[in-house]
């Protein structure tokens, strides 16, 4: 099994992709989706955006048996704030964050990516994108699947890593801090209309 993972500004395209995999043939389980929620985009308010800074504020998130989309819960990741997420990588990114908040540990969301096999320095990019308004889908597929789970991604209008890290790095980025304060509604129109991004 292989790790694919892409960032998208458009959450509607990160859907989009998440539906194609499934439909590819790839299991709900092993599909996560993590989106950032400042615009509330799940529909209703969250406080969980009051515990992000400090690591509190996780809730429980599980996939559906109708599809992963179905099974869409909200939680708090330190530095990103609230967030929709389904999938593994949800589910250990809030163990990770909970065990950092209860024993010292690092990690969180570059963590729980790194464990599952994207670079660190791309889990970075990905983790700050979040923050900042967008959207990643990561798939655990077979070796034989990855080219089309990438083609897929692809397809559905995802971020090129490289590209934003040099964008993040000309604003003297260097890596994701979750420590930081997460975006506003206000940051994220404001880092939307830098990228020409269709609103939420």
């Amino acid at each position: 099994m292989k790790t694919v993972t892409g960032l998208f500004d458009d959450n509607a395209d990160a859907h989009s992709a998440v539906t194609q995999l499934e439909a590819a043939g790839v299991p709900s389980n092993d599909i996560s989706i993590v989106s950032n929620n400042a615009h509330h985009h799940d529909g209703s308010e969250s406080k969980a955006a009051e515990g992000a800074g400090t690591g509190a504020g996780i809730g429980a998130v599980v996939g559906g048996a109708g599809g992963l989309l179905t099974g869409l819960g909200l939680m708090a990741i330190p530095g990103v704030g609230p967030v929709v997420a389904a999938g593994w990588l949800a589910a250990t990114a809030a163990g990770v964050a909970a065990g950092a908040v209860a024993g010292g540990a690092a990690g969180g969301i570059v963590g729980a990516m790194t464990d599952s096999g994207v670079s660190e320095e791309d889990a970075h990019v990905y983790a700050e994108g979040v923050r900042r308004g967008g959207t990643i889908v990561t798939a655990k597929v077979d070796d034989g699947m990855v080219p089309e789970a990438e083609a897929i991604l692809k397809r559905s209008n995802l971020v090129d890593p490289a590209s934003r890290r040099d964008a993040y790095k000309k604003e003297g980025w260097n890596r994701f801090d979750d420590t930081l304060d997460p975006y506003d509604a206000d940051q994220i129109k404001t880092e939307r209309d830098r990228y020409n991004r269709p609103a939420l």
